[in-house]
């Protein structure tokens, strides 16, 4: 009993949660910990008064919301007992990512149809606003079973993620350095963007040279920034980095980078307005593939993660919890935009 009354104490510091919402929360979390298993007594009215100081009626009201859903049962005059020990039917997963992107939206479509029908999946975006993801993280800590984060790359961060228990934590596309041993389903940035270029250095050294454009203090990765000044001191390609495209300074000879896709779709029209073939009087690279891609201008050459198979490995983790910690590959698709 004192270990059930423990759980439920342990939420009593997230202001956010009513104390009906404490209960129903601390119970679960009991099951789910297996600090009661199927079959258990659960503590008397009486016993959450004495205990938590908490009104007649906020406890009654959490017992019946979990008889409701299945997860407790009432006996007549014995008491609530559990029902189940697989709570993951009423898992409530919360789901904070960078933006609603294509990649992303491929990522969620496959978490979302990975849990299945009997998870409650609430999506949130902190569009790389760190004051954001922390209002975010204050707002939802407690009230879900489950937090599937894409991290912001900042030194606050691990500070914020600390708020939330590091079992109940998966991190996803980005990996961030912390104390804690959290689960990730991420991909690498660094080496795996180097080697994309390396691998097309020879169709790159075909034009007179290679812009990329990178906005600092954006969510675009670093690492691509370091990997691509490496790539051109390594092979001695000429290169130039900008902050941003202009309408209408497409030239003829280059080869253009971009991780925004609307820069890429403002490109593209300029090449056409311009008349400039694609592939032989200009070229085109872009970070992060979706089947749009593919299809326009005969496609468009890519360096990307697999982000089904993200979204299908984060809802496994979600209702398995088996120990995760993976870097999904990144791959280089070839196209004609070279």
């Amino acid at each position: 009993m004192k270990q059930i009354i423990q759980q439920i104490k342990n939420l009593e510091s997230i202001n956010s949660l009513s104390k009906h919402e404490q209960l129903v929360q601390g119970i679960i979390n009991a099951i789910d910990e297996k600090v009661v298993v199927k079959g258990d007594l659960l503590p008397s009215v009486n016993t959450f008064i004495s205990e938590l100081g908490f009104a007649r009626e906020t406890i009654a009201k959490a017992y019946k919301e979990l008889v409701h859903r299945g997860i407790i049962e009432s006996k007549n005059r014995l008491g609530y007992f559990v029902a189940t020990n697989d709570v993951k039917q009423e898992l409530k997963v919360a789901l904070l990512i960078f933006a609603f992107d294509i990649f992303q939206e491929t990522f969620y479509e496959n978490f979302r149809k990975g849990l299945g029908k009997n998870v409650q999946l609430d999506i949130f975006f902190h569009h790389n606003n760190f004051d954001t993801f922390e209002n975010i993280v204050q707002n939802i800590k407690g009230k879900y079973g489950m937090f599937v984060i894409a991290p912001i790359p900042n030194k606050k961060t691990p500070a914020v993620l600390k708020q939330l228990p590091t079992n109940r934590v998966l991190l996803v596309d980005r990996f961030i350095e912390t104390d804690e041993d959290y689960n990730y389903v991420a991909q690498e940035f660094g080496d795996s963007s180097y080697n994309a270029f390396v691998q097309l250095k020879d169709k790159i050294k075909k034009y007179d040279e290679l812009i990329f454009f990178f906005k600092p203090s954006s969510a675009e990765p670093n690492e691509i920034l370091n990997s691509f000044k490496r790539f051109m001191k390594d092979y001695n390609i000429k290169g130039v980095i900008k902050e941003e495209y202009v309408a209408g300074s497409l030239e003829k000879g280059k080869v253009y980078f971009t991780i925004h896709n609307l820069e890429l779709w403002e490109m593209l029209k300029d090449s056409k307005i311009k008349g400039l073939k694609i592939g032989k009087d200009i070229g085109f690279i872009s970070h992060n593939d979706d089947i749009v891609k593919e299809i326009i201008f005969d496609g468009v050459t890519t360096f990307s993660t697999d982000f089904a198979e993200m979204g299908k490995r984060a809802a496994d983790f979600v209702l398995n919890r088996k120990k995760t910690q993976e870097i999904i590959p990144t791959i280089l698709i070839d196209r004609n935009s070279l």
